[in-house]
């Protein structure tokens, strides 16, 4: 048996007045998940406890088969274990994202999606004019970012600058341990960067400024068993996204590298289902992540929410089946990891469908519902513990 997770990130969404009171989900045109849900098993799951801020971390560190409750630390460790930087257990890893500010309002969470070209040497700078002994800038991609503090604070209750746009930074400024320091941080990047010359380039042709590094979900390395211990068989994670890769490389799993994966809207989808297939030649499982849909909802983009959803239908779920219609014995589970309204612009809490397809057998029960948003709302039992949904593709 082959086993397959596929995560459309933040696919789910909120009826929509443009789409006549539908979700993004139900308008797109997914022949592929519909015929895979005719004989699959819909459902409705809340992936992170409704007491913690559903972001991509906590959601997928759960959709994988791990507690948030008991593992998860924050973001910036995760993200450093796909970066591959040492930490000591004193080490304290931020998020350290990117983005445009007038100096006094968040404009943009991601700088324009920056190039990674563009963002590596900004970062360097950066590192070389406000690092210390302490505290040292690691480059990402994009405009995700890493910042490494020996002994740093992870008692300071920070913002995710997706879901803060359009704020004033002295309404989103971290408090608690350390925010003194951290606002100073904060402070000096934007006197440092806001006349850099890739800045200067980018007003002259009116597009978003990379002048802010701004901090946020600290938290020292958290130790997982690896997936291998749980469930006994090996994997691999396809994504171009730290947060997911981190997490894979914290579990033990293979990272697959793909030509063309960006974490945007112009990744390379059917790449990635054509390597997901190589990697179960040497894996009974693999996780392919998606991070379009919800790039998308961040941009308050419906109609790229769609395309998004329809390219994953089209060039991930259906390059999957041709493929692996070979066999007569491997299941899939889809399901995102959060919502991501494109109304909000940003994560909320609530459950989302999930679908669950054997292709030895059918799985419908009485109820019949299309893997979209109506599984939640029809569906009379929420799976409460996203933690545990895995099983479910694991069990006989």
């Amino acid at each position: 048996m082959k086993y397959i997770l596929l995560v459309p990130d933040g696919a789910a969404d909120e009826p929509i007045d443009e789409l006549d009171g539908k979700t993004p989900l139900e308008a797109a045109k997914t022949p592929n998940l519909d015929r895979l849900s005719e004989t699959g098993l819909v459902g409705a799951v809340q992936v992170t406890p409704t007491d913690m801020y559903p972001g991509s971390d906590a959601a997928n560190m759960a959709l994988l088969g791990y507690d948030p409750k008991k593992y998860y630390t924050g973001r910036g460790p995760v993200e450093a274990a796909a970066m591959g930087i040492p930490m000591e257990p004193k080490d304290v890893a931020f998020r350290c994202s990117l983005i445009t500010t007038d100096g006094e309002t968040l404009l943009d969470y991601s700088a324009g999606h920056i190039a990674t070209e563009d963002a590596k040497p900004i970062i360097e700078y950066a590192n070389e004019k406000l690092g210390t002994r302490a505290m040292r800038l690691f480059p990402g991609v994009s405009y995700r970012h890493i910042l490494r503090w020996s002994d740093g604070p992870v008692e300071v209750q920070t913002h995710p600058p997706h879901e803060s746009m359009g704020k004033k930074l002295a309404e989103i400024y971290p408090v608690g341990d350390g925010d003194t320091k951290i606002k100073k941080f904060i402070e000096d990047s934007i006197n440092l960067l806001d006349n850099h010359p890739y800045n200067r380039r980018m007003r002259d042709e009116g597009k978003p400024v990379a002048n802010t590094l701004w901090l946020w979900s600290p938290g020292r390395a958290p130790i997982l068993p690896s997936f291998f211990q749980k469930r006994g068989m090996t994997g691999a994670v396809i994504s171009a996204v730290d947060v997911v890769r981190g997490l894979g490389v914290l579990a033990g799993l293979e990272i697959v590298n793909v030509p063309g994966a960006t974490g945007y809207f112009d990744t390379n989808y059917e790449g990635k289902a054509l390597y997901a297939v190589d990697a179960l030649e040497r894996h009974d499982f693999v996780w392919v992540h998606v991070e379009a849909p919800d790039e998308a909802g961040h941009l308050g983009d419906i109609e790229e929410k769609i395309r998004a959803i329809e390219n994953i239908d089209r060039y991930v779920v259906g390059t999957l089946i041709e493929k692996m219609q070979t066999r007569d014995d491997w299941r899939l589970l889809c399901v995102p990891d959060h919502m991501t309204p494109v109304k909000r612009r940003g994560h909320a809490i609530g459950p989302v469908p999930y679908l669950l397809y054997d292709s030895r057998k059918p799985l419908r029960g009485t109820n019949r519902y299309p893997y979209d948003e109506r599984a939640v709302a029809e569906s009379k039992s929420v799976l409460p513990d996203g933690y545990r949904l895995i099983d479910s593709l694991f069990a006989e």
